[in-house]
C-alpha cells in the first residue's frame, strides 16, 4: 500500500490480491493490483508520465495504469529476488531481455542490466586435481547419458597422454552394460592403464596401489533418481577422499529446473566443480552461470562433441559470458548474411 500511494497517490485502492500462479510464482508469493478512482486517475497518469499531458478516456487510463502497476509489481518482486535492488525501467533494457531469453536467473539478469559485470557473477577453474595434492586424481560423477565416459577419455588424453606422465584409468561403473568395455578400449588406444573397481573398498585400494601414478581418472556410474541409494557408499568415499577432485558432469541442454534438481541430487558426492557437455546442442547458456553462482562452484571444462580430445576446452569467463549475452548467435547471423 505504501508503494502504491507513492506511485499513484493517496487515492490508490487495492483492486485485487491473489496467490501467484505456477507460471508467476518465481516472481513472488502473491500478485496484487492497484488502481485509482476516476477522479484521481488523471493525476496519477500525469505523475507517472513526468507531468506530460495525457489525452485518454478515463477507462483507458485506468486500464493502462492497472497494467503498468502489474508490471511494476513483477519488476519489484524480481528485483528483491536479485538482492533487493530496484532498477529503473530503462535498466530492464534489451540486454535484460536477452539474458532472460538465454535463461539466466532473473535476479542475476537485473544485476547485469544495472551495470554489474556478468563475468564477476561466477567462477571458472580448469586446474585438474585438488590444490596442494601431490598428484591429480579426477573423478567424474553425474546422471546417465551426459557423456561422462567420453569426457573422462578426453581428460585422460589431454592431461595423462600429452604430459607424458604415468596415468591410470579406474572404472567404478559396473551398472551399465558395456561401459567398462568402452572405456577399456579407449584406454588401450591412448596407451593408458585401465582397471575395474567393483566396490568403494576396491576403489580405495586401487588408489593406494597406483599412488606412483601422476594422474588417476575415475569413471562412475550414472545414477538415476531411484538409484542414488545404491551409490551412497561410493559417494561417501569420493566426498571424503582428500585427493579426489570431483567434477559433476551435466548436459548444457538440460532445462534449468532439471539442471537444478540434478545438482541437488548429486550433492552427496560433494562435487568441487561443474563440467558441462553438449554445448553444441543448445543456444541458451544462462542456466550454466545461474547454477555456478547459486552453488558457488566453478565451471571447469566445456565439451561440445565426441572427438577426443579436441571437443573439450577449459572453461573461460569470456567465452561463457559471450554465449549468455548471445554474442555467438549474432556472429552466426552475420556470417550467414555475409
Amino acid at each position: 500500500m505504501e508503494l502504491a500511494h507513492k506511485e499513484l497517490g493517496e487515492d490508490a485502492l487495492l483492486i485485487n490480491a491473489r496467490p501467484s500462479t505456477l507460471e508467476t510464482r518465481n516472481l513472488g508469493a502473491y500478485e496484487v493490483v492497484f488502481g485509482v478512482p476516476p477522479k484521481a486517475e488523471a493525476e496519477a497518469v500525469a505523475k507517472a508520465a513526468n507531468n506530460a499531458p495525457v489525452k485518454a478516456s478515463p477507462s483507458e487510463s485506468l486500464a493502462r495504469d492497472v497494467a503498468e502497476m502489474k508490471r511494476e509489481i513483477e519488476r519489484m518482486a524480481q528485483s528483491l529476488r536479485g538482492g533487493g535492488m530496484l532498477l529503473p525501467r530503462e535498466a530492464t533494457s534489451d540486454l535484460y531481455n536477452i539474458l532472460i531469453e538465454n535463461e539466466l536467473e532473473a535476479g542475476l539478469a537485473q544485476q547485469v542490466a544495472a551495470g554489474a559485470s556478468l563475468e564477476d557473477l561466477f567462477e571458472v577453474d580448469a586446474t585438474p586435481g585438488r590444490r596442494g595434492a601431490t598428484r591429480g586424481v579426477i573423478a567424474l560423477v553425474g546422471p546417465p547419458g551426459v557423456g561422462k565416459t567420453t569426457t573422462l577419455a578426453k581428460l585422460a588424453a589431454r592431461f595423462g597422454l600429452t604430459s607424458r606422465k604415468p596415468a591410470y584409468i579406474l572404472s567404478a561403473d559396473v551398472h551399465r552394460i558395456g561401459a567398462a568395455d568402452q572405456l577399456r578400449s579407449l584406454a588401450a588406444i591412448l596407451g593408458i592403464g585401465f582397471d575395474i573397481v567393483e566396490t568403494p573398498v576396491a576403489l580405495a585400494q586401487a588408489l593406494e596401489e597406483h599412488r606412483a601414478k601422476d594422474w588417476v581418472f575415475i569413471d562412475t556410474p550414472g545414477l538415476a533418481v531411484g538409484e542414488m541409494e545404491d551409490g551412497a557408499d561410493l559417494a561417501r568415499l569420493i566426498a571424503s577422499h582428500p585427493e579426489i577432485d570431483t567434477h559433476l558432469v551435466l548436459s548444457a541442454s538440460m532445462k534449468p529446473a532439471d539442471l537444478s534438481r540434478v545438482i541437488d541430487r548429486y550433492e552427496i558426492f560433494q562435487p568441487k566443480k561443474l563440467l558441462f557437455t553438449r554445448l553444441d546442442e543448445t543456444d541458451r547458456y544462462g542456466a550454466l552461470v545461474s547454477e555456478a553462482a547459486r552453488r558457488s562452484l566453478p565451471i571447469s571444462f566445456l565439451a561440445t562433441g565426441q572427438q577426443i580430445p579436441d571437443d573439450l576446452e577449459p572453461a573461460s569467463k569470456e567465452l561463457i559470458a559471450d554465449r549468455v549475452r548471445g554474442a555467438h548467435k549474432r556472429i552466426r547471423t552475420l556470417g550467414a548474411t555475409a
